[in-house]
């Protein structure tokens, strides 16, 4: 699709044993942090992938915060040596076309991490799987998990088929992740996924050559165009080899109203009511065909139980406007991994033990999540809020870095019902 070849998978898959102490199910990025973080203290870590290699996915801008446990991972350099572009800012426009001054990370926080990356997912999963297979965990692609295996209410390994053989294996584990992805194998089957009811939302979207790209420092840029009413809202990010990733989010009974016959359709409605983003596509052609996903936010009511955690998407999801994905994958891959270390020290595999870093995720999930809900209220506008509380300026960088988990974020959202307060009163008059 981007005429970027990746390196096929470069370790060979080992045969199948009886017994590992965890089992990853899916290679996506949070499942290969977990992996590559326990692999590499000495454990027997098997990851379990249904998919081949390399594989289509959505979701391609890394937030700057990511940077940190890319450098544990031990992947700076290689991303460095690729051709996805550099990432400095984030820039907003408005319903009208009118574009804010970007957020420059650089500004905020002047350190390497200020700097990231817009990524072609095909490459850099595979990325992150050939890392963790050359930091010591084994894999399999085509391999279809049937069940996780319980005893009583612990999880004690998985029942997987190969693509290349009708043989059902049963393997045995201390501990079993899950890192499907939105599939959310295991949550769905214990029943604790649920729907957010704030974020009931649907996106559509493709990829395009020959857009309207800015130059220099801002070529890199993620763009989130804002439609009229705030009905819904296109991203715009730069990938290699002259594409872009163009999409449409936006509430789903708005979305899928029922009287556009398909999603392209749909994709260029809503492209009529937004001029910033004519100006970009005028003369540009579409690569491939559209997507869509609905209803996509939603959360697991506990991140771990006995003997089993869920990391990334497989535990929960939020809407995509301030990238937080990849970074949300990485993060909870590595929270995970260290406390499977914890457990695996203490031979302790319970709940208590696994799902010890829950508490945390959770706060930085909410300061997403509320800013999020901001950025969708039609009387919520950044700049004049920033205009008349400038003190909360570094609070919503805080968020649009990633950098989520500190106290000091949830102060700017006591300011926030303030100003809609006002907002409210004025307009009421």
């Amino acid at each position: 699709m981007f005429n970027i070849n990746p390196d096929p998978v470069s370790f060979e898959e080992p045969e199948l044993q009886s017994n590992y102490d965890v089992i990853v199910i899916g290679a996506g990025p949070s499942g290969c942090t977990t992996a590559a973080l326990i692999a590499e203290k000495g454990f027997k870590v098997l990851i379990l992938e249904r998919d081949s290699f390399p594989r289509f996915h959505v979701g391609e801008s890394l937030v700057p915060e990511t940077y940190w446990t890319l450098k544990r991972l031990g992947l700076i350099e290689q991303l460095e040596k690729t051709a996805f572009p550099k990432k400095f800012s984030v820039q907003f426009v408005t319903e009208s076309g009118k574009e804010s001054t970007p957020f420059y990370f650089d500004d905020y926080k002047n350190c390497p991490s200020s700097q990231t990356w817009q990524v072609v997912r095909s490459e850099f999963d595979l990325m992150m799987l050939n890392n963790a297979a050359k930091k010591g965990a084994h894999f399999r692609t085509g391999a279809s998990v049937l069940d996780v295996l319980f005893e009583d209410e612990k999880a004690t390994g998985v029942r997987v088929k190969l693509k290349s053989s009708e043989t059902i294996h049963e393997i045995q584990s201390s501990v079993v992740v899950d890192a499907t992805g939105q599939s959310a194998f295991l949550a769905n089957r214990l029943k604790i996924k649920n729907s957010d009811p704030d974020l009931k939302m649907a996106s559509v979207w493709s990829y395009f050559r020959g857009t309207a790209r800015d130059t220099g420092k801002d070529e890199g840029a993620t763009i989130i165009l804002q439609t009229p009413e705030k009905k819904s809202w296109f991203w715009f990010i730069p990938l290699p080899d002259d594409t872009v990733s163009i999409g449409c989010t936006g509430k789903l009974e708005y979305m899928f109203d029922g009287q556009q016959k398909n999603i392209e359709e749909i994709f260029n409605r809503e492209l009529a009511r937004c001029p910033g983003m004519q100006r970009r596509l005028k003369n540009a052609e579409q690569e491939t065909r559209f997507f869509s996903t609905k209803d996509f936010s939603y959360k697991s009511e506990k991140c771990a139980g006995d003997g089993w955690v869920l990391v990334g998407d497989a535990f929960g999801f939020l809407d995509p406007v301030y990238s937080s994905g990849i970074f949300l994958a990485l993060k909870s891959g590595e929270y995970a991994a260290d406390a499977i270390l914890d457990a695996l020290d203490k031979k302790d595999f319970s709940e208590n033990i696994l799902g010890s870093w829950q508490e945390e995720y959770l706060k930085g999930l909410s300061n997403f999540k509320n800013l999020i809900l901001a950025f969708y209220k039609p009387d919520f506008s950044f700049g004049s809020f920033l205009m008349e509380y400038p003190q909360y300026k570094n609070n919503v960088v805080d968020i649009l870095i990633g950098d989520v988990f500190k106290p000091e974020v949830e102060e700017m959202f006591a300011g926030m019902e303030e100003y809609l307060k006002k907002r409210s009163g004025t307009e009421s008059k």
